[in-house]
């Protein structure tokens, strides 16, 4: 499973990436994320481009670079990416396959697309996506908890929602983000990390969890500790793999936003769209 650092800090990026990080993501999504987000305690960076050059001078680990969401800004943030040389655009809060359509013109083979599926549209054309030359297609639970009203992060993890995703995304698909073993709340990120196995996930973030726990600590040795922990998870026995799910969903079920005592049942499965 590939890991990708959201982080714009030179030496911190290129540590994280010499330990065995696939690469770094810097953030140039905020237009309208404050209102979509506001109150809900989410991460709201604020990279700039000049961020990206850094990022691209500190390694030569692959540079993803989030835009937008599509507007008519979109083509000028683009090429701007390129400029600096980002090797992936994401694009966020995809809704259309019209939106993925206009974004591989904007592109036009300069560097690869990756789309985040953060909406209730989205997850239901998740299969016309994936018949496009994507890099990467990545379910953001923040997003789509919103999107959909929801008090509970991981329940698309639940409640078929994700599994339906992955079944018509041949790969690479990503979901969740990672922290350090032992660590991660209100769900321990150890069952996080297996759910992520068991859904056969190509690759996922380190985010702001991963970067606090990693306060005082040495790359060199914590990220090969969380890739062995990786590998540890996919030679589970069957047995293993069925009481780990349950434990998950246990404590999803046991949580909602804020770490609360959640009441609401899961949600049924979400049938996903063929592909047109």
């Amino acid at each position: 499973m590939q890991l990708f650092l959201f982080t714009v800090d030179p030496r911190f990026g290129r540590e994280v990436v010499a330990a065995g990080a696939a690469g770094i993501v810097v953030d140039w999504e905020r237009r309208g994320k404050a209102r979509r987000q506001a109150g809900e305690g989410t991460q709201i960076n604020a990279d700039t481009p000049a961020d990206l050059a850094r990022m691209r001078a500190a390694t030569d680990g692959r540079l993803l670079c989030r835009v937008n969401a599509a507007g008519p800004w979109t083509g000028a943030e683009v090429d701007a990416a390129v400029a600096l040389g980002a090797d992936e655009v994401l694009l966020p809060m995809v809704r259309t396959p019209e939106q993925v359509d206009r974004m591989l013109d904007l592109v036009a083979g300069r560097c690869d697309l990756g789309i985040l599926v953060e909406t209730q549209d989205a997850v239901v054309r998740v299969a016309d996506f994936a018949a496009r030359p994507l890099s990467r297609i990545y379910v953001g639970l923040n997003d789509l908890r919103i999107d959909r009203g929801s008090d509970n992060l991981f329940l698309p993890l639940v409640d078929g929602t994700v599994d339906a995703v992955r079944a018509a995304v041949p790969g690479p698909f990503g979901v969740g983000g990672l922290t350090l073993p032992g660590g991660g709340a209100p769900v321990p990120g150890d069952l996080l990390a297996a759910e992520l196995v068991r859904l056969g996930a190509d690759f996922t973030f380190l985010r702001r969890s991963f970067t606090a726990d990693m306060a005082g600590r040495d790359p060199a040795v914590e990220v090969p500790r969380l890739l062995a922990s990786l590998d540890r998870l996919r030679r589970a026995d069957p047995a293993e793999v069925v009481d780990d799910r349950a434990r998950f969903v246990a404590s999803v079920l046991a949580t909602r936003a804020g770490g609360r005592v959640a009441t609401a049942a899961p949600a049924p499965a979400v049938p996903v769209a063929a592909s047109a």
